[in-house]
């Protein structure tokens, strides 16, 4: 059997205002682990803004999200216009609050959030293709742009949140950290990860779910 080929898109580096980096690593470990062929994106472009790790506080300085993003991806990375849904069985995004600030701009919008267009063409593409898509954490608020109305999908058990993802469209089911919710209809899987206060253990529980859910679809 061929090994799968997956694009994973990460949104900068670090999770306040970037990718989540135990959720990228879990992420590309299990997809490693399954021996699947992986391609690394994200978007050539600023980031909403940088965020000091250590005290929380923004910083007066600019940083492109392609550039933060390899530095996960170990500088195997493309931009993410140069994704084809020809050369993918899977897409999966993890997430981090660059996830909603970057990828989308749900952190500051909510609801009336829209997908970076780059990112939103090819994951819809995939979608299209009938070719499953995996959101980590706070990227399924893009669940319903990209599956569409009545797409199910979970962050968790943060009802505020959900509230606003399923004005979007989305239908929310709870979920521990640990699982993931596979939507066969739409082929959208999700996992909740660091929208709790999770172990890694459990993050990755739940990570290593989604990644096989994902490739049992693709």
């Amino acid at each position: 059997m061929n090994p799968k080929k997956v694009a994973v898109i990460l949104s900068g580096c670090g999770f306040k205002d970037g990718g989540e980096i135990y959720e990228a690593t879990l992420t590309l470990l299990a997809l490693d682990e399954a021996d699947a062929v992986v391609q690394c994106f994200a978007p050539d472009m600023p980031q909403m803004h940088v965020v000091n790790h250590l005290t929380g506080e923004e910083m007066p300085e600019s940083r492109n999200v392609l550039v933060e993003a390899a530095r996960l991806a170990r500088g195997y990375i493309k931009p993410v216009t140069e994704a084809r849904v020809a050369d993918f069985d899977a897409l999966i995004i993890p997430g981090g609050f660059g996830a909603a600030k970057n990828l989308c701009n749900f952190a500051v919008k909510g609801s009336d959030m829209t997908v970076q267009p780059d990112v939103l063409s090819f994951a819809k593409g995939m979608n299209a293709a009938g070719k499953p898509v995996g959101l980590v954490c706070i990227a399924p608020a893009m669940a319903p742009a990209i599956g569409g109305v009545g797409t199910q999908y979970t962050i968790g058990n943060d009802a505020g949140t959900a509230a606003a993802i399923n004005v979007m469209g989305g239908k929310h089911v709870d979920c521990a950290v640990d699982e993931c919710v596979v939507d066969r209809e739409h082929k959208i899987v999700t996992t909740p990860a660091y929208m709790y206060p999770a172990r890694i253990r459990e993050a990755r529980a739940g990570i290593k779910k989604l990644v096989a859910a994902v490739l049992d679809l693709a």
